[in-house]
């Protein structure tokens, strides 16, 4: 992509077409052998990865389309002219902060001096203080508060494992080829950013070693993504005193003091395992050990806001895994920062912009269609007592929809923007800010209005805690939302989105909420026992797919997801019938409606992908690979088989018996 969008590829996007765009099609490929190939190869072919991408599809595409809009509101925007303390202040001073390269390249490591100079000199006793007020810094664990999994109303405080600068344990386990390399690259990097912070080469060596060391043990004792989709394990209750109690060098009250949290009584633990292994580390590592880990954390969280030494050296790193070849430009970069940390006082001029009346109202009547959808679905259930049917209708009926943005905007007052201050010190305060945010709700009544992505977001989410679905404004576009388009397409493509994120309410973790949001078993034993038959059988089936080489996909890590995309395809093929009432619908440019339903699914997916990135999503994506969301979903789909004849022999033939259908 060019550093600014053509007005020819943003009309395009824009209109939505009214039938399947042929142009997207490889019609050499049959879509009895390759579905993915047939309905995505023309896009595919049109579309080459540029240099600055991993991954880029067609859910980009509109990622991109969405970002200019949000660059085009921002450029219009005169920090100069704006009242001081004003979100557009705000937005406009943090973006250009972002886009001055040559201050940034002047003021280089200056910024970080100060902190790290207080990490050097940190003793033991100084941790905890540490990480509980120096914004950049997020080593051994992570707190944060969330409705209480088990009374969904009130506000708790959660421990969670953490301190991974690489994020996955795997990383520091596994002995293969690509988990070498990439340790090695992550071992340069912490060497580099070390020597442009001013550490010699010998301290700078010293420094990625003892952090390695002690994110490897770390590691050692984190869940894995598997073990972490069990909400049952990751919820153990404890007294502060108590936590203290077994783990003496975790003083989580002084933790808290020091945010000014002085009545956090209890926390809920969710990996005590790795809560004993940080126990160990600060009772035996050494002080310079400790020092080294904390400082290279630090510059790592910091490395992005510096100059151009600091974020070359994090490419350096993201090339390795995710095979990307080129950075993006200094405006998309820039761009994310207020986008992320100021995203509602961006969402609300958005909205006013980019997102029409009649866009909420047609997508609540598509929501109530699928709902509707979703209900027949469970009253058909060959495999659910009718107890369990009666309990998931509740649950389906206590849904809370919201569409395109909040009825109520988040204040932004006390977050400062200064200008005069570098540009990591406001990232800063903005860290600060959106930790006392979160804090300040630490024993109060849960707050089911709030948002938990910005209007701008291109994306949806289930919340399982709230019982709710979400659709940002930023979504309702084309390719997955055309108002004026054929309804085959849209019920394909969001109708798909809503009954994949209605169907996460009871998914192999959603299930286990009740229509409150609370942790709360509604299933007769027998219920359970068959709906976890049938999930292994589909965690099976994506275990055996070859992603690259000789490595499969991870069916147990992404079977919530594989079982929100069978259930949205499902459930809203129903929801589109049922809109079509006794008419076979038309065909339009020689496909039917069931045709063009399926393909508006597939050209959702389009998109290529790096090598890398295809072994790094593998690893860290709960979310299958795009081509396998299509070809193997579909397997197990019988009227995807009669609307393109695909018959026993072809490639995508799956025989009736292997097939799986939840719900």
């Amino acid at each position: 992509m060019t550093a600014v969008m053509t007005m020819a590829a943003t009309t395009a996007m824009a209109v939505a077409p009214k039938g399947i765009d042929r142009a997207n099609l490889d019609p050499t490929v049959s879509p009895g052998e390759d579905f993915y190939e047939y309905a995505c190869g023309g896009w595919m072919k049109a579309n080459p990865l540029k240099a600055e991408y991993s991954r880029f599809g067609t859910f980009d595409q509109l990622g991109e389309l969405n970002r200019q809009q949000v660059h085009d509101l921002i450029m219009g925007l005169d920090a100069s002219k704006a009242a001081k303390g004003s979100n557009e202040q705000k937005i406009a001073d943090l973006f250009a902060l972002g886009m001055d390269s040559v201050r940034l390249n002047k003021e280089g490591a200056a910024p970080v001096q100060k902190d790290l100079k207080t990490i050097q000199n940190a003793k033991r006793g100084d941790i905890m203080k540490l990480m509980a007020t120096l914004p950049g810094l997020g080593v051994f664990f992570g707190t944060g508060v969330e409705a209480d999994m088990k009374n969904s109303n009130v506000n708790v405080m959660y421990w969670s494992q953490g301190g991974l600068g690489l994020g996955d344990r795997d990383y520091y386990l596994e002995d293969s080829e690509r988990a070498n390399t990439v340790r090695a690259a992550y071992k340069n990097y912490l060497e580099t950013i070390a020597r442009l912070a001013g550490y010699s080469q010998k301290d700078a060596e010293r420094l990625a070693a003892n952090s390695m060391k002690i994110e490897k043990q770390l590691a050692e004792a984190a869940m894995s993504r598997e073990e972490l989709r069990n909400p049952a394990a990751s919820y153990n209750p404890m007294s502060v005193a108590d936590v203290e109690k077994q783990n003496p060098n975790v003083k989580l009250s002084e933790y808290f003091k020091a945010q000014g949290l002085d009545n956090v009584e209890n926390i809920i633990i969710g990996q005590p395992k790795s809560l004993a292994a940080v126990n160990d580390i600060l009772a035996n590592a050494s002080e310079q050990e400790l020092r080294d880990y904390m400082a290279a954390d630090y510059l790592s969280s910091a490395a992005r806001y510096l100059s151009d030494d600091f974020i070359n050296a994090n490419f350096e790193l993201s090339k390795v895994i995710s095979g990307v070849e080129q950075q993006q430009p200094r405006w998309k970069r820039a761009l994310g920062v207020p986008n992320g940390m100021l995203g509602e006082a961006l969402g609300e001029l958005y909205v006013a912009k980019y997102f029409p009346p009649s866009s909420k109202e047609k997508m609540l009547t598509l929501v109530g269609n699928l709902r509707t959808a979703l209900g027949q679905h469970i009253d058909n259930l060959t495999w659910m007592s009718d107890a369990t049917k009666a309990k998931a209708h509740e649950k389906l009926d206590a849904f809370t929809v919201k569409i395109g943005y909040p009825d109520k905007w988040r204040d932004y007052s006390k977050l400062t923007v200064d200008p005069s201050k570098s540009y990591w010190e406001n990232v800063q305060g903005a860290i600060l800010f959106n930790q006392d945010f979160n804090n300040n709700d630490f024993g109060k009544p849960v707050d089911k209005t709030r948002w938990y992505m910005s209007p701008q977001t291109v994306n949806a989410y289930y919340s399982p805690l709230s019982n709710e679905i979400c659709f940002p404004a930023g979504i309702l576009q084309a390719p997955f939302f055309m108002p004026e388009a054929d309804d085959a397409l849209n019920y394909g493509a969001i109708g798909v989105v809503i009954g994949h994120e209605m169907t996460h309410g009871f998914d192999d973790q959603g299930r286990q909420f009740d229509k409150d949001g609370n942790f709360n078993n509604w299933w007769t034993e027998e219920d359970a026992a068959a709906f976890t038959k049938l999930t292994d059988v589909l965690a099976a089936q994506f275990d055996s797919v070859v992603v690259l080489g000789d490595t499969h996909a991870n069916g147990r890590f992404t079977l919530g997801e594989n079982i929100a995309d069978q259930g949205g395809l499902r459930v809203s093929h129903t929801a589109y019938h049922n809109s079509l009432g006794n008419s076979e619908g038309e065909v339009i440019d020689g496909f039917t409606p069931d045709q063009r339903f399926y393909l508006s699914y597939a050209n959702v997916w389009a998109g290529n992908i790096r090598d890398a990135e295809i072994l790094s999503r593998t690893k860290t994506d709960p979310h299958s690979l795009g081509r396998w969301r299509v070809d193997q979903t579909l397997r197990n789909i019988e009227p995807f088989f009669k609307a393109f004849s695909i018959k026993e022999g072809d490639k995508m033939w799956l025989a009736p018996d292997k097939r799986v259908t939840i719900w």
